[in-house]
């Protein structure tokens, strides 16, 4: 047997019965586990020698994404740079901002007016046209490896675009393409299904079912009309879906973000929400990555609270994804600059560190979706806080509304009947960067630009991995444009999807200028992040109580040295009290001083170390 052959064996070995048990469970289908089998070798041996190398590689070293010098940046290709071969020529300025991690916004084929951002794929092989070829792909692959960095992508399992083969079939009334997804020629289990699940999107796209009079049948669409849900309890589906995603990871991807995890598989009665058959085929994708591609990590996008999220982990002996979004914590984020109060925050973070340190969570600000507040409404009540009044108060805070706010936004899937809705907008404009412009107000800029300075640091002082978001860097303020745009100007979103500004990114090496005051000092914190030991993944990290709401203290602990980032929250002058003994030293400033109950300035912050 060739050695190449011999390496497949051995990881196929490994897993092989866990899986053949899972598969087997589901779908109870021998034939078609043999044809998954054979398939996994057939990608393997695609798979090319440069991306077999990276695997052995990382088997050795399987940790190699909890680094402390991670550092990713989520962009939309054709703002960013037009198109991938555009992204290629920006590898220096990425390199240039120490990101080491590409997330690519979606970019495989998708309809133009009906593609949910790119979310609505049509052919999950093929690239967007405008944005280039899969030659593209992996020649930028490639060049990403050679210069030390990771390249991540979308890969959307729940659905699929109307306008992909399978539903066209479908549409045509091809039974083993209807198959493939949940088509009813009544309305009667349509109208079960409603009883238990709940809307997505309840202004925007009401209702989990859309009606198909062509051919006389409701079609299952949870997210918006032309999304048509696939059914996984379809051993084909899974299978196909499986052979999508080696194909991709074949392509030379780092990290494949698996898109709305929790919903992908669907059963009368329930709210075909993180049933227990997701992980059954989450932990099969795991396997399957570890056996063909075990360079590559699974991001999971489950938007819900930390503590809840964590069986998406899976377990030591069984995991299922290697990383998820931190969502819970970034909305209790935001509630805390809206309500200069860091209680919640506070919380939230304790429930976090006390997680097993396996568990890596991708933290962020500010990412291409809009924000929904979902916070722990049951602590705010007992504050004295009641749900719909809290959010309704938030989005009014970060639309410019309430008197004191420098926020500018935009409200997002606004439900006049519930008075719900979500928030858009970016970082600078959130923090008041874009009204203080507007108004010439230099000291309002000064302030917005160390809040904005300080969410950072604070982020980057969370466990887990940084994840920037295109143009945060260098300041870019809310693109109203997309409201001349028919095809945009129903989704609000695109607020914060603006095209990338070049003009403002060659301004950020002058220190007095706004995105150099930002993107100058963030570099700075990124590299102190890398290089100290207290930002290693394995660090003891706790909150620090500093008797005061305003302020959030975050300790971290590895071998003998202790840090301290202390964030004030508020618009005020704020004073840390705490006694700590020894001198300490200011990273940022290499200054050194006590740490006996320091004053902030508003919205600012400090990182400090002490050696034993």
């Amino acid at each position: 047997m060739p050695k190449a052959d011999e390496i497949f064996q051995k990881r196929l070995q490994k897993h092989h019965d866990e899986l053949r048990w899972l598969y087997m469970e589901l779908y109870g289908n021998d034939s078609m586990f043999a044809e998954l089998c054979d398939n996994l070798f057939r990608f393997y041996t695609e798979r090319k020698a440069s991306l077999k190398r990276r695997d052995k590689q990382r088997e050795q070293n399987p940790d190699w994404f909890k680094r402390s010098d991670m550092l990713g940046m989520m962009l939309y290709i054709d703002n960013f740079a037009g198109d991938l071969k555009g992204v290629q020529k920006k590898l220096s300025y990425l390199s240039d901002c120490n990101v080491n991690c590409i997330h690519l916004m979606p970019f495989l084929d998708t309809p133009k007016g009906r593609s949910d951002g790119g979310y609505a794929v049509s052919d999950f092989r093929k690239v967007r046209p405008d944005l280039g070829t899969m030659d593209d792909l992996a020649t930028l692959a490639d060049s990403c490896h050679e210069r030390g960095m990771n390249l991540c992508m979308d890969f959307v399992m729940n659905h699929t675009s109307e306008d992909h083969e399978w539903a066209r079939r479908a549409a045509a009334g091809e039974g083993e393409y209807m198959s493939r997804y949940f088509f009813y020629d009544s309305d009667r289990i349509p109208l079960e299904y409603e009883k238990s699940v709940p809307q997505v999107f309840p202004t925007t796209a009401p209702g989990n079912f859309t009606y198909l009079p062509e051919i006389g049948h409701y079609v299952l669409t949870t997210f918006y009309p032309y999304q048509w849900d696939l059914n996984y309890a379809n051993p084909r589906v899974f299978n196909e879906m499986m052979y999508n995603f080696l194909y991709l990871a074949n392509q030379g991807m780092d990290v494949i973000r698996i898109d709305a995890v929790p919903y992908i598989w669907k059963e009368i009665g329930t709210s075909c929400r993180n049933l227990p058959q997701v992980h059954t085929i989450v932990r099969m994708m795991r396997m399957i990555g570890e056996i063909v591609c075990p360079a590559v990590v699974l991001l999971g996008e489950v938007v819900m609270e930390p503590e809840k999220v964590v069986p998406y982990f899976g377990t030591v002996e069984k995991p299922e994804c290697h990383m998820l979004y931190n969502v819970t914590t970034m909305a209790t984020t935001w509630n805390s600059v809206a309500t200069g109060d860091t209680r919640l925050l506070r919380r939230q973070m304790d429930i976090v560190n006390r997680l097993p340190g396996a568990y890596t969570f991708l933290n962020y600000l500010r990412c291409h979706d809009d924000i929904g507040w979902g916070l722990d409404y049951a602590t705010l009540k007992q504050w004295g806080m009641k749900e719909v009044p809290h959010k309704q108060y938030l989005n009014d805070y970060f639309t410019g509304r309430i008197a004191g706010s420098t926020s500018c936004g935009e409200l997002y899937n606004d439900d006049p009947i519930t008075k719900d809705a979500r928030f858009c907008g970016t970082t600078a404009s959130m923090c008041g960067i874009e009204q203080a412009l507007g108004n010439g107000d230099q000291e309002a800029l000064e302030e917005a630009i160390r809040q904005d300075l300080m969410l950072h640091a604070y982020m980057f002082t969370q466990s887990g991995i940084p994840m920037l978001y295109s143009g945060d860097e260098i300041g870019q303020l809310n693109d109203y444009s997309y409201r001349e745009d028919g095809d945009k100007v129903s989704d609000s979103r695109y607020v914060h999807r603006g095209a990338f500004r070049w003009d403002l990114a060659k301004r950020r090496k002058d220190k007095e200028s706004v995105q150099g005051k930002l993107f100058l000092t963030l570099r700075m914190l990124e590299k102190i992040r890398a290089k100290e030991p207290v930002f290693d993944a394995n660090a003891n990290v706790y909150t620090y109580d500093v008797h005061n709401d305003s302020i959030l203290c975050i300790m971290r602990e590895k071998s003998g040295e202790r840090f301290f980032g202390i964030f004030n929250f508020s618009g005020g002058e704020q004073t840390a009290w705490m006694q700590e003994d020894g001198m300490f030293t200011d990273l940022l400033t290499g200054t050194q001083m006590e740490l006996r109950d320091p004053v902030l300035q508003p919205h600012g912050f400090y990182w400090v170390k002490r050696s034993r």
